[in-house]
């Protein structure tokens, strides 16, 4: 049965009055908190708000504009926000769970209702009461229990991979690091090792993009389009937002890459950023794909590529970082070891992206049950 959303929530405003509380911490529009990087030097915090667990804050502003309502419930010790957060709690908890309450937050439904509420308001904001006539589902308490608990699940394995996958990552960096550059003198290489430029281990590919006036080269498209905006915070990006089609791949000077192919942002906001690919994919004219010169070698091609990128980064300090050329890589100073070592080392950290991939996919469909889940809780 749909209910009041007000009729089960009630405002807190506790202010920071004896300062004790010192964490600030932020919202963000993926409804996470996370630790304040504002400049609080000089600044009255005892006004600030105190939010505490199983509390919930939000952002009212611009929520139509966004077509995201930042929204969270808090756990963990007590912490600070802007006094801009409206903050409240779940007052009936014997009715309504506050953790039942963020799942329903949480579903991109609840995010478009949100907006279109927020039409109306003074520049697409919601109003604090449009927000308390949101209607919500409230069935028994024990039947929350049981949805909480079974997205939860969902939850703890999710989270149990990504910290499997941080480490996984973690060992294929440092077994790269202790293999090819600490402890490695390029005045004094090991024999057969020589001092090169990154081209000498790496071919740099192009990508393009078919005419998006012509429909036949993308509806229904088939072919993975990779473009900066797939990059994700893991080695691999397991889907693209967009897809061509075979004849749009004809029409466009990308190639299909194959699965493993390391994606480059050449230019904009995300210059340098890197991605492997889970499957073959074509790519957009922003991006640069770094092959391997010979095979059985492209997982350390991803390696290079990161410390190489990573270094270009660093030297670009106090100059902007906007573009990658395929003369930077080019004039990139590296370490060139022998094939069969490079090889070797290839065989030694396959398992570890083999791992990796299957961690992400299995992350993949945990997060699609959560969807349904959530999905569902409308029904």
């Amino acid at each position: 049965m749909m209910k009041r959303l007000g009729d089960y929530i009630r405002p807190v405003d506790v202010r920071n009055r004896d300062l004790k509380v010192t964490r600030l911490v932020g919202l963000t529009i993926d409804k996470a908190f996370i630790p304040s990087v504002a400049n609080t030097i000089g600044t009255d915090l005892s006004n600030y708000k105190v939010i505490s667990e199983k509390q919930f804050a939000c952002r009212l502003m611009q929520v139509s504009r966004d077509g995201k309502m930042p929204i969270a419930m808090f756990k963990g010790e007590p912490c600070i926000m802007s006094p801009a957060y409206p903050m409240f709690e779940v007052s009936k908890t014997n009715e309504l769970l506050p953790e039942y309450l963020m799942m329903w937050f949480s579903r991109s439904e609840f995010d478009r209702e949100a907006s279109f509420y927020a039409v109306g308001g003074v520049r697409g904001s919601l109003e604090w009461n449009d927000f308390c006539d949101m209607q919500i589902p409230v069935p028994a308490i024990e039947k929350q229990r049981e949805i909480v608990a079974e997205y939860n699940t969902l939850v703890t394995r999710i989270e149990t991979n990504k910290k499997l996958i941080a480490t996984l990552e973690q060992t294929a960096g440092a077994l790269y690091r202790h293999t090819f550059v600490d402890n490695i003198d390029p005045n004094n290489l090991p024999q057969g090792w020589r001092m090169g430029v990154f081209t000498d281990l790496v071919k740099i590919g192009g990508g393009g993009t078919p005419s998006t006036s012509v429909v036949e080269y993308w509806q229904n498209g088939d072919v993975p389009f990779y473009a900066p905006g797939d990059k994700t915070n893991e080695y691999y990006s397991l889907e693209t937002e967009k897809h061509i089609t075979q004849l749009g791949l004809s029409k466009c000077s990308s190639k299909l890459y194959p699965q493993n192919t390391t994606f480059v942002t050449a230019r904009g906001a995300t210059t340098g950023g890197i991605s492997l690919s889970a499957k073959p994919m074509a790519m957009n004219q922003t991006c640069f794909a770094l092959l391997p010169l010979n095979s059985d070698s492209e997982f350390y091609t991803h390696q290079v590529s990161l410390e190489t990128l990573a270094s270009l980064k660093t030297e670009a300090i106090g100059a902007t970082f906007e573009a990658l050329t395929t003369i930077d890589f080019q004039k990139k100073a590296v370490v060139v070891p022998p094939t069969e070592v490079i090889q070797k080392f290839n065989a030694e950290i396959s398992p570890l992206y083999n791992k990796i991939l299957l961690k992400q996919k299995e992350n993949q469909t945990l997060t699609q049950m959560q969807t349904l889940l959530l999905s569902k809780m409308g029904v």
